[in-house]
């Protein structure tokens, strides 16, 4: 195991109504920190998603750990093959390398704050998304920038039951 120290000087503040946000209803993301504030030790968002919304398609990423903090509401968490239903003040964490994804639970709406860590520059693959959701860009698109935000795509047998 390598410890793995951050580079940065400054405490790092950001409120809430300077977070760039992302998206609206269904799914509403709030960018709060990324990779290049924190000195790499994290990238962090909150993401909002009204009921039965998708929050993430089943991916993994090779170099960070996933955090999924329950704010509010209620969210399916997809990590490897289980399917965990978590609550206002549950935590999740998803080791490097294996599969994932979230979603509100249908009927509730789900209000989670997001971690990975070590942090990689994300911001931009939020925009992406962005950009694909206003018909700028194409879904295929994300496959050529896997690489480059540590973002894999997968199929999953075990979330397209729980979600279908």
């Amino acid at each position: 195991m390598s410890l793995f120290v951050p580079q940065f000087d400054e405490t790092v503040i950001v409120r809430e109504a300077e977070a760039e946000v992302v998206g609206r209803a269904p799914t509403t993301i709030r960018l709060l920190a990324d990779s290049s504030v924190t000195g790499g030790a994290l990238s962090t968002q909150r993401v909002t998603l009204s009921a039965g919304a998708d929050g993430a398609k089943p991916h993994w990423h090779d170099d960070s750990a996933e955090m999924f903090f329950l704010l509010d509401g209620a969210a399916d968490i997809l990590s490897g093959d289980d399917v965990v239903t978590a609550g206002p003040g549950d935590l999740v964490v998803v080791p490097p390398g294996r599969p994932h994804a979230f979603a509100a639970v249908p009927g509730a709406d789900a209000d989670l704050l997001i971690v990975l860590t070590p942090g990689t520059e994300r911001f931009e693959y939020f925009r992406h998304l962005r950009r694909v959701a206003l018909g700028e860009a194409t879904h295929e698109s994300l496959l050529e920038v896997q690489d480059l935000y540590d973002n894999h795509f997968l199929k999953s047998a075990a979330w397209d039951a729980r979600r279908h």
